[in-house]
């Protein structure tokens, strides 16, 4: 496992970009155990959708963008015998990734800092990719969004986890209660950079998609090369896995497909 020297400071960085990398400089050490309680244990279920979705098979080499601690990564590890690269803009979640797989042997993963806006990759060099909780956390989405899809083969496939807003009326009224006044407190009672997150969670997931509703954001998937996207909400809505191929050359584009099209809610 690889992790390459660096701080968090990033002297040209938008003011959105560090204001997250603020945000999560201080949430490591707990990050896993918090982040599954204040979801009600509901984020380890998504993120273990998110793995079955890219559908990990022996031997592919994934890449997974905005590692983060590395949750992801372990889950596709255990599924199958494939190798993952982690990128993160955060060295602080970074350094919690890197002893979390001290011990992996024979090393199947590699850790590295870098931004999801300009991947340090070559074309078509995954066969697979996925990525947690990152589109709120860039100035241009649909930007984002092609350079993901530039990294991947033709034929391989592309998943993301996202938080969502319920879409029934009674989920998203208890949802909006939850993110303004439950969350919060909660997070209070953690530590001060969780009553942080707890303030920043609600009105930044209401705002983009506000910016850019799913339905937009299908369209920058099909956009970027991405075909038969397909989305699941789950929990009422309060996670949103999506997922996508990315074309072949001489296959035809696939049909446009709309954001409730693809499998029940679960």
């Amino acid at each position: 496992m690889t992790l390459t020297p660096a701080n968090d400071a990033h002297p040209l960085a938008s003011p959105r970009k560090e204001e997250a990398l603020e945000l999560f400089r201080g949430l490591p050490r707990r990050y896993d155990e918090l982040s599954a309680a204040l979801s009600f244990w509901q984020d380890p279920r998504w993120r273990r959708a998110l793995v079955s979705a890219v559908a990990p098979s022996r031997g592919m080499r994934v890449l997974d963008v905005a590692t983060g601690t590395g949750m992801v990564a372990a889950e596709l590890l255990s599924r199958c015998d494939c190798t993952v690269v982690g990128i993160d803009q955060s060295a602080a979640m970074l350094t919690r990734a890197r002893e979390r797989f001290a011990a992996e042997r024979p090393l199947r993963v590699e850790l590295m800092e870098g931004e999801a806006e300009a991947l340090p990759f070559p074309d078509e060099s995954f066969d697979g990719l996925t990525f947690t909780y990152l589109l709120r956390y860039v100035d241009d989405p649909e930007a984002t969004v092609r350079e993901l899809a530039r990294v991947v083969r033709p034929g391989g496939r592309v998943a993301s986890l996202e938080f969502g807003v319920p879409p029934l009326t009674l989920a998203r009224l208890a949802w909006r209660f939850y993110t303004a006044v439950g969350l919060p407190t909660l997070g209070r009672l953690a530590s001060r950079e969780w009553a942080e997150v707890g303030r920043f969670l609600g009105p930044s997931i209401r705002g983009f998609y506000e910016r850019h509703p799913v339905e937009r954001i299908v369209g920058y998937w099909q956009e970027a090369g991405l075909e038969d996207v397909r989305v699941r909400r789950m929990s009422l809505g309060g996670g949103i896995v999506m997922w996508a191929t990315k074309k072949r050359p001489a296959a035809s584009s696939g049909a446009a497909v709309g954001p409730d099209a693809a499998v029940p809610e679960a």
